[in-house]
């Protein structure tokens, strides 16, 4: 079996003495190439590059940015070097989680430890053990566990910013940016997006929409974070939006989604389950955020469920 590892040498969790166990014991399965991203979007030609390859599994070292970047390069690749895109089976994808938070990886039950993942995944294809999961996409972009429009990506945004300025990624960071975002950098009296479905009308007036392709949508620390508890692989996208920003009902909303069982309701909630596809309109431009990246702003955004995209080794 011929199989690449992608690397993200900046993997928070992760470092040359683990990478160089994990290529041994992976060589001791496959046929084994490493490559390292060197630049934000290489994962996505390293991706492309696989398929071209013929390459049977991908697996990556790195976080959900690093994920994304590999299944989108997956997704898209073309049948040659100046041809159209292929139907035709792509590599199996195995996650060794080295990042800070891991969504993708914990989603599909992998352990949080690099060298416990790293076991199953071997365990996996010796039994040949693998699952179909589903993707959700974003315009022409894929995202494998959540995406947001507004609050949440502004939270992103500045989580990002901070980290640029040499700050580590942390629970106390991400509650930090959503109240410092929530209370001075957010327009809260005049919700501008517009929810769209074909052959619905049109939801208006939402301050804010978390959308996710499986449950949790993130995590903080051990703690699962779940607006839609009933989202999954298996089905289409589930989504979240709240009407209005006010801080009491903001604070019930919260404190409803952060608790163990999750299941947010209100007056100045909408939730809405297993959808095909979507778009999200907006007055004035959002931050957006695809797997917990800023992608920037954006004043309307497709969003469509592809069901059983990938065969993932778990």
């Amino acid at each position: 079996m011929r199989a690449v590892l992608v690397v993200n040498p900046k993997a928070t969790t992760t470092s040359e003495r683990s990478r160089d166990i994990l290529v041994r014991a992976l060589r001791s399965e496959v046929d084994l190439t490493v490559e390292y991203t060197r630049r934000r979007g290489h994962g996505v030609a390293l991706g492309q590059a696989a398929v071209l390859q013929g390459v049977d599994l991908v697996v990556t070292l790195g976080g959900d940015g690093t994920v994304n970047e590999v299944v989108n390069g997956l997704m898209t690749a073309p049948e040659s070097a100046d041809g159209p895109t292929r139907p035709r089976p792509l590599p199996r994808l195995a996650v060794v989680p080295g990042g800070s938070t891991n969504v993708f990886a914990r989603a599909l039950g992998m352990p949080r430890e690099w060298s416990e993942s790293a076991g199953v995944i071997l365990e996996a294809l010796r039994e040949g053990r693998s699952r179909t999961v589903g993707l959700g996409r974003a315009d022409d972009r894929y995202f494998t566990f959540c995406a947001g429009f507004g609050l949440d990506a502004a939270v992103v945004r500045r989580v990002e910013r901070a980290r640029h300025r040499g700050r580590r990624s942390s629970p106390a960071l991400y509650l930090t940016a959503t109240m410092q975002q929530f209370l001075v950098g957010t327009e809260r009296r005049d919700p501008a997006i517009a929810l769209e479905r074909p052959g619905e009308d049109a939801i208006e007036d939402l301050a804010t929409v978390l959308i996710q392709n499986t449950a949790p949508w993130t995590f903080l620390g051990e703690r699962a974070v779940n607006p839609n508890p009933e989202a999954s692989f298996d089905r289409g996208l589930d989504l979240l939006a709240l009407r209005r920003l006010r801080v009491p009902s903001t604070t019930r909303t919260v404190t409803q989604i952060l608790s163990r069982h999750a299941d947010p309701r209100g007056k100045q909630v909408l939730r809405l389950h297993d959808l095909d596809e979507f778009s999200l309109v907006a007055r004035r431009p959002q931050a957006f955020q695809l797997d917990g990246d800023y992608l920037g702003e954006r004043d309307k955004v497709r969003f469509t469920s592809v069901p059983a995209a990938l065969r993932v080794i778990c």
